[in-house]
């Protein structure tokens, strides 16, 4: 067969473009489902995220839907039922999702969506307002086992991370857990003015949500829930203090219901990939998450032993 010289030229200059074009996107327009209101936890998990997919070069772009309710239980239905098959579709979800599930026992549960990876962990601070009488850890800790009932915990709302880390504590300190007097509050918001007002003793959350108020002196932190302390951060971690345990909230993603082991493969990899990204790492800077990334199966089996220990500390608690 006879090719004519323009010919092999054509050929030979469309080989090349195709060599020189980048690789096509893993995934197209990724859709979140943040199980939580604008600008909380799960919102700002799934936009980070997104933003970190597109650098990756993993996804042409990312769109966010928010759906509060019942300890996150509700967006995961509306995602479960909404997404079926789904390669371009991803679901934050944490301890609290958890916890939700364990005490609402919804029909819909994370045994209906695929597990793809847990991505960090937001361990707690333990704060008090600049003007307590609370100057250290240890002084709270006191007041705490001499009358339990007299100091006043804050967090999230009841079988939040929050309230289960107080129980743990209690314990840990040999306090009865049905003498703490913890208060919940549905948002942020309400448990920094109930706490700069003076009428927490201590409040309890993630150090993100409370950054703004120990950066500029309105809080002081005495504690942290870390396994070794927050870069600074002026405080002991609960185990320094002398209390065996972590208080803490992990978060991860989970894809739609499904899919094929290829799929899977392909947003697993896609979010790994996020993981390694600058916005991504300086995220983790910024709001001191530490990355505790697992995927697959072995994130499953994760989330299973966590639904173990977090059922225990409720019954303990009360809450189921």
């Amino acid at each position: 067969m006879c090719v004519s010289f323009q010919r092999l030229i054509s050929i030979a200059a469309t080989a090349g473009f195709l060599a020189a074009a980048p690789a096509a996107h893993a995934l197209d327009m990724v859709r979140f489902m943040a199980p939580g209101s604008p600008g909380g936890g799960y919102d700002q998990t799934a936009r980070t995220l997104g933003k970190a997919l597109v650098e990756a070069g993993a996804a042409k772009s990312a769109m966010y839907d928010n759906k509060n309710g019942a300890g996150g239980t509700l967006g995961l239905a509306q995602f479960s039922n909404s997404a079926k098959g789904d390669v371009n579709a991803l679901c934050v979800m944490g301890a609290i999702m958890v916890t939700g599930i364990v005490q609402n026992k919804p029909q819909i549960t994370l045994a209906n969506v695929t597990p793809i990876a847990r991505l960090f962990t937001e361990y707690n601070v333990i704060a008090v307002r600049k003007d307590s009488p609370y100057r250290s850890f240890d002084e709270l800790m006191a007041d705490f086992k001499k009358n339990p009932s007299g100091v006043k915990w804050a967090g999230g709302s009841k079988g939040s991370v929050d309230h289960i880390g107080t129980a743990e504590l209690a314990g840990a300190a040999g306090v009865p857990v049905a003498k703490v007097n913890y208060i919940p509050f549905g948002g942020g918001g309400e448990v920094i003015s109930a706490t700069l007002g003076g009428h927490i003793s201590a409040v309890t959350g993630g150090y993100a949500e409370l950054a703004k108020y120990i950066e500029a002196g309105q809080f002081r932190v005495l504690a942290v829930g870390s396994p070794t302390r927050m870069p600074g951060v002026d405080a002991p971690t609960l185990k320094e203090a002398g209390y065996d345990i972590e208080i803490g909230n992990w978060r991860g993603v989970y894809g739609a219901a499904n899919l094929t082991p290829a799929q899977r493969k392909e947003l697993t990899d896609a979010v790994l990939a996020a993981t390694k990204t600058k916005v991504w790492q300086e995220a983790l800077k910024t709001n001191a998450w530490s990355s505790s990334v697992i995927s697959g199966d072995e994130f499953g089996k994760f989330v299973d032993q966590e639904h173990d220990r977090l059922r225990a500390v409720m019954t303990k608690v009360g809450l189921i």
